[in-house]
């Protein structure tokens, strides 16, 4: 299907981590008739989702797959590493997963990194969710590796983050089914890629403003002002009384006697 049958609304699905209201802010003042309904999702429950229908399109983390959804990979997140204030990872700007060795490294259930060795020491059973393995830091039972998104939106008073240089990094992507390129899809893309309202891809371009109407052919022409030859800037009658400028380079003479 290629847009022709719209629907009412556009559905948005976003993962935690992911703030939609500065697209959703533009969607409102370019299509103020079509409402957005945001739909927030776990980022495993983000493809299901799409590919059930429950939304139009969604802010997801990658990889994709690209067998049915396509997807356009937006930015990609610092990793960081959630301690209490008080640990000696507060103390330092940045750190590397070595400096982790000696700490108990939760990895919960919905964890977005792709590991290939889990820094620190592991935990004896893994927390089902970020928020849960957030609580668990904060009592002080080991630290958790997160996108700096996710330390964010679970942000404690009694918490800090620190950037892990040598992490593997989240990204963050629009995707949505390949056979449901609406032209409110299409809208969207627009809206995320920073395309104008008068965009040639856009789907409601704004109308053209009205040009200044010309003469009609074979209507009457402008006269050339007094003193000067059309088509001839600086030209007309030489200012002595003759019909033509004085070539360039000639000397003037003085008239000859008649005798």
């Amino acid at each position: 299907m290629t847009g022709s049958d719209v629907s009412p609304s556009f559905r948005l699905a976003y993962v935690p981590g992911v703030t939609p209201s500065k697209w959703v802010r533009i969607w409102n003042e370019r299509l103020p008739d079509v409402p957005l309904t945001l739909v927030a999702v776990s980022a495993a429950e983000a493809f299901g989702t799409l590919r059930g229908g429950d939304a139009d399109a969604g802010f997801v983390r990658l990889p994709v797959d690209r067998t049915d959804l396509s997807a356009i990979p937006l930015y990609t997140e610092t990793t960081v590493v959630v301690v209490p204030k008080d640990h000696a990872v507060a103390a330092v700007e940045e750190v590397s997963a070595e400096d982790l060795a000696d700490d108990i490294v939760l990895h919960p259930l919905d964890d977005t990194l792709e590991w290939e060795r889990l820094p620190g020491r592991p935990a004896l059973e893994r927390p089902a969710t970020t928020a849960d393995a957030v609580e668990l830091v904060a009592a002080g039972v080991g630290v958790l590796v997160v996108p700096q998104s996710l330390a964010r939106l679970h942000h404690r008073k009694d918490l800090t983050y620190r950037p892990v240089s040598d992490a593997p990094v989240s990204r963050v992507a629009l995707s949505w089914p390949q056979e449901q390129t609406t032209d409110l899809v299409e809208d969207f893309i627009g809206i995320v890629r920073g395309r104008t309202v008068n965009s040639t891809r856009g789907r409601k371009p704004a109308p053209d403003q009205p040009k200044d109407k010309r003469p009609e052919a074979g209507g009457a022409r402008r006269k050339p002002a007094a003193g000067k030859t059309a088509g001839k800037p600086g030209g007309g009658r030489n200012p002595r009384g003759g019909s033509g400028g004085t070539p360039k380079g000639a000397k003037r003479g003085k008239p000859r006697r008649r005798s």
